[in-house]
């Protein structure tokens, strides 16, 4: 629109358009303002700005010496604090007679360590052969026992410690007492075997003879062999 056409519209009586309100920009933190983004409120003419902590040329203030101190220093004496030129958890170098100890120690415990192994492995091993053994046993005494369960003759000896008895014959009590019959244990029984038959089980399984007499013996080697001796003074019922 030209100046003469405005001039003219004014003279008749319309009014120029308003300019439109310019708003206030909108600040990163919520509230308006018509600053821009990181602008700075203008200072006076040629006053200063303070300078800002810890940049050049603020006064120095009381502590910043201590904290720009290199490790170590800035305390009375300039000396280390406690604990530090050493390694956390680190006390007194251990000598070379600690070493040694702690060494023998260590081979004892583990001599001792090995030693408990091989007495288990012994244990077990022998275990094993006994198990063994008895089942050759009982194979041996199938049908070979003289048991008679009519032997009302109660023939008594010493085995493990205690005195235990078998009932026999008068015929089977003179060829026990000659030694040309024994006694073997067999998972809690005694049975009356011949004298061969003792010598296979012995060879097998040494434990399981309970009784063997030998004929040449004296009656204090085995005072139950008497008759008169069918009940022991040292029996517990």
């Amino acid at each position: 629109m030209s100046d003469t056409l405005r001039d003219q519209l004014l003279g008749l009586g319309f009014k120029s358009a308003p300019k439109p309100e310019r708003k206030p920009e909108a600040r990163r933190d919520g509230r308006p303002g018509n600053k821009p983004h990181g602008a700075r409120p203008p200072g006076k003419p040629g006053e200063a700005r303070p300078p800002r902590e810890g940049a050049p040329g603020r006064p120095p203030r009381e502590g910043d010496a201590a904290r720009r101190a290199p490790h170590g220093k800035g305390r009375p004496g300039g000396g280390p604090r406690p604990g530090q030129g050493q390694n956390a958890g680190q006390g007194k170098p251990r000598s070379r007679e600690d070493i040694d100890l702690a060494k023998a120690y260590a081979i004892r415990a583990q001599k001792e360590k090995d030693d408990r192994i091989e007495a288990e492995r012994l244990k077990q091993e022998e275990a094993r052969l006994r198990r063994e053994a008895k089942a050759k046993l009982d194979v041996l005494l199938e049908g070979k026992s003289l048991n008679d369960a009519g032997a009302e003759i109660a023939r008594h000896f010493n085995y493990g410690g205690k005195i235990k008895r078998v009932y026999v014959t008068a015929d089977q009590l003179k060829a026990l007492n000659a030694g040309e019959l024994g006694v073997l244990q067999q998972n809690g029984r005694y049975l009356l075997v011949t004298a061969a038959v003792l010598d296979e089980a012995e060879a097998i399984f040494a434990p399981s003879v309970a009784l063997r007499v030998d004929p040449n013996a004296t009656a204090e080697a085995d005072p139950y062999a008497d008759p008169a001796y069918q009940v022991p003074d040292d029996l517990v019922w």
